[in-house]
C-alpha cells in the first residue's frame, strides 16, 4: 500500500484522469441518449455511495470519518437529484391530456 505525499498524488492523478475521461465521453453522446445515460450515471453514484458507507464504517481516523461524511452526503445527494431529474424527463415523453 503506498501512502503519504506519494499516495495522495497518484489519487490526485487518477482523479484527474477519470474526470478528463468523463468529460470526454459525456461530450460525445448524442442528445437522444442522454437519458439512458443519466440512468446509468445513477446507477453508478448508487455504487459510489456504497462504497462512501463502507469507507465511513471502516475509518479509523477523524479525517477519514469527515471524508466518508462528506462522501455518503455528496453521494446521496447525487443519486437522489439524478433520479428526480430523471423522472422529470421520463414525464416529458408521456401522452398530455386528452386527444381529438
Amino acid at each position: 500500500m503506498i501512502g503519504g505525499i506519494e499516495g495522495f498524488f497518484i489519487a490526485l492523478y487518477i482523479f484527474m484522469l477519470a474526470a478528463f475521461t468523463g468529460y470526454e465521453i459525456i461530450a460525445r453522446v448524442p442528445v437522444i441518449l442522454h437519458t439512458p445515460l443519466m440512468s446509468g450515471s445513477n446507477f453508478v453514484h448508487g455504487i459510489v455511495l456504497v462504497g462512501c458507507m463502507v469507507a465511513l464504517g471502516t475509518a479509523e481516523t477523524l479525517a477519514g470519518q469527515v471524508i466518508g461524511f462528506l462522501g455518503v452526503v455528496l453521494g446521496a445527494g447525487n443519486a437522489v437529484g439524478g433520479y428526480v431529474v430523471t423522472e422529470r424527463m421520463l414525464e416529458m415523453f408521456k401522452a398530455s391530456g386528452e386527444r381529438k
